[in-house]
């Protein structure tokens, strides 16, 4: 399989890449159509229901399967290796429980807006980085979910593809290196646009 990764995206070792569950596919563009049809089979079921547990680590592995189950054999487990972004992998499943218990500490004290809340969430969430493939997919997911259980609205995300190169992914990278950086401006900016 030849996979192009547009910038910022990560890559996947040979062995998870080995992961790929259909045989069909040859190329990126040919996975992301295919991931496409999990992701929403995966958001259906995610927006179907409530989720009491929506901030807990067993339930962010859950949604990751149910994204990606039908694509990568691993999908649902916390990535083993190093990536080129994200927390070492030792430390995934403690970051991300931390995570979950500020985010619940956050809306119980109303620390910031619930927008501020969210996209602060979908940040920490992919800069934790628990999974192989599909971490900012699922991030953006995931604090959509935060936001209708909470009574508001989805995040538009740019309103653009952020999986090509374009204007909008380069938009959405810039604002989370400026979240990395704690100035969380042009990320609040950018999930309504």
């Amino acid at each position: 399989m030849n996979l192009d990764y547009p910038p910022g995206a990560t890559p996947l070792d040979p062995d998870e890449a080995a992961g790929l569950i259909p045989a069909h596919i040859a190329n990126h563009g040919q996975l992301n159509e295919w991931e496409m049809v999990n992701i929403l089979a995966g958001e259906q079921w995610a927006f179907g229901r409530r989720h009491p547990d929506l901030l807990d680590n067993e339930f962010i592995c859950r949604l990751h399967k149910r994204m990606f189950g039908d694509t990568w054999r691993w999908a649902g487990s916390f990535r083993s290796t190093e990536k080129n972004i994200g927390v070492e992998p030792v430390r995934i499943q403690p970051d991300l429980r931390d995570l979950c218990e500020d985010v619940k500490a956050q809306l119980e004290y109303k620390s910031y807006p619930l927008d501020e809340i969210a996209a602060r969430f979908s940040h920490r969430l992919v800069a934790i980085h628990p999974f192989a493939n599909g971490n900012g997919r699922l991030s953006r997911t995931a604090a959509d979910l935060l936001l209708v259980q909470q009574g508001a609205s989805r995040f538009s995300w740019g309103a653009g593809n952020l999986l090509a190169d374009s204007d909008v992914r380069q938009r959405y990278l810039a604002a989370l290196r400026a979240a990395d950086a704690r100035d969380y401006g042009p990320l609040l900016a950018f999930v309504r646009s």
